[in-house]
């Protein structure tokens, strides 16, 4: 075996670089295996290596937490999609491949190529995730010629990004812009302008996305209205095979997508990825859900009618609507992107993608997975840009036959104006829960933190306020008040379960309802405490109906407490609000649960759980100003289909004989 001696603060560790057979180090045993190489040992010096964060050479030095799959690489070649930095030679160096050289003289190139991401799945090659913290995730080289890399998180370098726009993603950016996506390939907009997206985190630019001007979204329009009339002609199963290749290509990047959602919107690093890898099990469903659904038609025969003989036969299919526009919202812009797109294309019509200026470059390499699949071109495009400049534009379009739009009070706008289209909108809620005297209140409170205060509480579905019984109220308080004490506020890159809010407007939006409530004499379950976009846990207690937070959507981790004295009360409470998405009751007697649900006029009522989107194929509705529509994969791919029917009248009635 070779090795490489290194020294960190006067302790010298050994790092294995070629194994053959059987090896040992310190406390750490090396067995080669026809699969690869078992690493087994409790490896202290990964502990200090990841606390004292040294550049040291023979050591990659990135963040790889969250990022799950096994990949087989080429001995020659070892791609890498770090998000942290890579070292060489004993210093720290940004860039997009670093030449390494070892013992044996082979050259090895580090370069961020998303696809080719080698992390332990579920470290089940090796138990490194017995060390520090720090160092549970790490890469897994199957190779013969290499043995392992130990994996430190830097966290004086917690910005560094290399895989977004890198890589297979490489064409996606201009310099420090992202291109828009149009005509099957990548562009630079005739603006000359970009728009900005800040990092929530650091209140500073992380990327930056063309802002395409109104000459450019009519040549989007004209040419996915060509491409849709050449889609509707291609074989039902030819489009499912396509979406189910996005699905896996969009999979198989998650590691960069997901980074995306973290630097955009603050996503928690194990949220992201479980949006894309959700994203992606969504499109598959839709592919088989489209084939099952647009593959079967409908007969009618007259004399079912009365007056009539058999003397017409009507034939009804789905066909395809023309161009849908899709316009997801920041929190799910992958997800709420692809609950659009799949059903769109799998029913024949073309897309159009605008998506939130918040997730925008996260939705722009999730388009290049679809581009990656071979869709034709120009049937999927996407333009970023100023709502200011392009928002009305797009929505009054008179090439847009259908719009599906997720978001706020933007919504009912775009429906005045829209015109004769289908719509389909879900536009945020004000999610009531009603704790009654019966309720198991542990089940309770776990779901009202998980509910209110997962995402920090940027969800339509999120538990927007708890109206519990008085005699429980107390006994409820300080159940969800011990839970929420145990949440973790900090950035998304550690996994924090309160990250910060997208905006600096969103985090002064949710402060002044904090702040009305605390005039009007609210209980503080907890200081206020706010820190730029970032603020922490806040239970409100003895919540009134005189209180701005009792009626208005916080989208921030703020739980108000309204405590009532009968059902009733909860129930008018509910209804009184102006929206109408979810609501959820918490009850042992399930005839009391099914009672209440009939009386909330709300799209959707959970019984003895939070409020919820999904799974992906769940009918998914608002009432009131909380949407138009239903969506769901099934209710989707109906929404965006119209009925065609043709009759064969014949010339004498005719009757099937037994």
């Amino acid at each position: 075996m070779a090795c490489s001696i290194i020294k960190i603060l006067g302790i010298v560790f050994f790092l294995p670089i070629i194994c053959q057979g059987s090896c040992s180090l310190r406390d750490i045993s090396v067995t080669q295996t026809e699969t690869g190489v078992k690493v087994q040992g409790q490896p202290e010096w990964a502990v200090k290596i990841t606390n004292n964060c040294a550049c040291v050479q023979l050591n990659v030095i990135l963040n790889c937490k969250g990022f799950e799959s096994v990949e087989k690489i080429d001995p020659s070649i070892l791609r890498i999609s770090p998000s942290g930095c890579l070292v060489n030679n004993g210093q720290a160096i940004y860039t997009d491949a670093v030449q390494f050289k070892y013992a044996s003289d082979k050259q090895f190139a580090f370069t961020p190529i998303s696809s080719q991401i080698a992390c332990a799945a579920s470290c089940s090659m090796c138990n490194l995730c017995n060390a520090a913290e720090e160092s549970k995730h790490h890469l897994f080289f199957d190779c013969s010629y290499f043995v392992h890399v130990v994996i430190a998180v830097d966290k004086r370098f917690p910005n560094v990004t290399l895989m977004a726009g890198t890589g297979t993603f490489g064409e996606i950016i201009d310099g420090d812009v992202f291109k828009y996506y149009a005509q099957g390939h990548w562009n630079k907009s005739s603006s000359g302008k970009s728009v900005p997206i800040i990092n929530p985190s650091t209140r500073k630019t992380q990327f930056k996305v063309q802002a395409c001007t109104q000459e450019e979204v009519n040549r989007v329009m004209e040419s996915a209205k060509t491409a849709q009339k050449s889609w509707a002609k291609t074989p039902l199963w030819k489009r499912a095979e396509l979406l189910h290749k996005a699905a896996a290509i969009l999979k198989e990047h998650k590691a960069p997508i997901a980074e995306c959602l973290v630097k955009e919107i603050a996503k928690p690093a194990k949220d992201a990825v479980s949006e894309v890898v959700r994203s992606g099990d969504l499109v598959s469903y839709c592919a088989e859900e489209g084939v099952r659904i647009l593959g079967e038609g409908k007969l009618l025969v007259s004399d079912s009618f009365p007056g009539n003989d058999r003397t017409k036969y009507c034939l009804s299919s789905k066909i395809p609507l023309g161009v849908v526009l899709a316009i997801p919202p920041f929190n799910y812009p992958v997800n709420l992107a692809v609950s659009k797109i799949a059903p769109a294309l799998i029913a024949g019509n073309s897309i159009v993608l605008k998506p939130p200026t918040q997730g925008a470059v996260a939705a722009l390499h999730m388009v290049h997975c679809f581009h990656l699949s071979g869709f034709p071109k120009d049937l999927i495009s996407c333009v970023t840009g100023k709502g200011s400049e392009i928002g009305d534009f797009l929505t009054m379009h008179s090439g847009v036959n259908c719009i599906s739009f997720t978001g706020g009070d933007t919504g009912i706008a775009i429906s005045k104006k829209a015109g004769m289209i289908p719509l389909q909108m879900e536009l945020g809620g004000k999610d009531a829960c009603i704790v009654l005297e019966d309720a198991d209140l542990d089940l309770a409170a776990a779901n009202m933190v998980k509910g209110g205060f997962s995402y920090s509480g940027q969800r339509c579905t999120a538990v927007k306020v708890v109206l519990v019984m008085e005699s429980v109220a107390n006994t409820l308080v300080k159940k969800i008040n011990d839970k929420v004490a145990k949440l973790t506020v900090g950035p998304p890159e550690n996994d924090s379960d309160i990250t910060p809010v997208v905006t600096e407007s969103s985090a002064n939006f949710i402060e002044g309802l904090v702040m009305d409530a605390k005039e009007k004499g609210a209980t503080f379950c907890q200081e206020y405490k706010r820190e730029g976009n970032l603020i922490w846990p806040l239970l409100l207690d003895n919540v009134r109906p005189d209180m701005r937070i009792a009626w208005e959507e916080p989208f921030g981790p703020v739980l108000p407490v309204i405590r009532i004295k009968s059902v009733d009360e909860g129930i008018n409470h509910c209804n009184a609000s102006n929206f109408g998405l979810q609501g959820c009751v918490f009850t042992r007697d399930i005839n009391k649960a099914m009672l209440i649900s009939d009386a909330m006029e709300t799209g959707t009522v959970q019984i003895n759980s939070a409020p919820s989107r999904g799974p992906d194929h769940f009918p998914f509705q608002g009432l009131k100003d909380s949407g138009i529509g239903s969506q769901g994969i099934t209710n989707s791919i109906n929404m965006m289909t119209k009925i065609k029917t043709t009759v064969i009248n014949l010339p004498a009635a005719s009757y099937t004989m037994g």
